[in-house]
C-alpha cells in the first residue's frame, strides 16, 4: 500500500481516508533510527511504539503522530525471566510487551499491520519468531535492520 501523494489534515479526515496500523520497537542503540522513521510517517498514522532502555535517565522526547501511542521500557525496574530473581536482560522487556500487543491488535486474517523492529538483535530474533509462529505473520512483512541478516522485507 502507497500513501497518497499529499498528507495533510483535510486528506485524514476524509472518511474514505484508509489508516493502516504500525508496531515499531526500539532500544537505546536505535533512537535515532527510531526518530527517522517516525518523522516519515503520515501525521494520521496509528499504532504503538515500544521502546526499551537501560533506566529512566534514557527516557526523553520524541516526536511521533498524534494517533501513536509511545511507550518506554525501563529495564531497571523490570524482573527477568520469571522465577529466575535475574534482572531484566537486553531485549526481554521488548519482547514481553510486543507478545502481549500482538495477542490483542493481530486478530485478522487480512491484517495490514506494518512492523518495524530497530531494537537489538537478540530480541529482535526473538519478536520475529513470535510474531511468525504465534500470530501467522508473514516474515516478509517484518521490517529489521539489514545488519541482522533475517529473512525480512526490505
Amino acid at each position: 500500500m502507497s500513501f497518497p501523494s499529499e498528507h495533510n489534515d483535510a486528506a485524514c479526515r476524509a472518511s474514505r481516508h484508509t489508516r493502516v496500523q504500525h508496531l515499531v520497537t526500539a532500544d537505546e542503540t536505535s533512537l535515532a533510527e527510531l526518530e527517522a522513521l517516525l518523522a516519515t510517517l503520515p501525521i494520521c498514522s496509528t499504532g504503538r511504539v515500544f521502546v526499551e532502555v537501560p533506566d529512566a535517565s534514557w527516557i526523553g522526547r520524541i516526536a511521533a503522530p498524534a494517533r501513536m501511542t509511545l511507550t518506554w521500557l525501563d529495564r531497571s525496574r523490570r524482573g527477568g525471566a520469571p522465577g529466575t530473581g535475574r534482572c531484566c536482560a537486553a531485549g526481554e522487556a521488548l519482547v514481553r510487551a510486543v507478545s502481549g500487543w500482538a495477542g490483542e491488535m493481530l486478530c485478522c486474517d487480512d491484517d495490514d499491520t506494518r512492523i518495524f523492529l530497530l531494537g537489538g538483535y537478540l530480541g529482535t530474533a526473538e519478536i520475529v519468531d513470535e510474531l511468525v509462529a504465534r500470530h501467522g505473520v508473514d516474515a516478509q512483512s517484518i521490517h529489521t535492520p539489514e545488519r541482522f541478516g533475517l529473512a525480512t522485507a526490505r
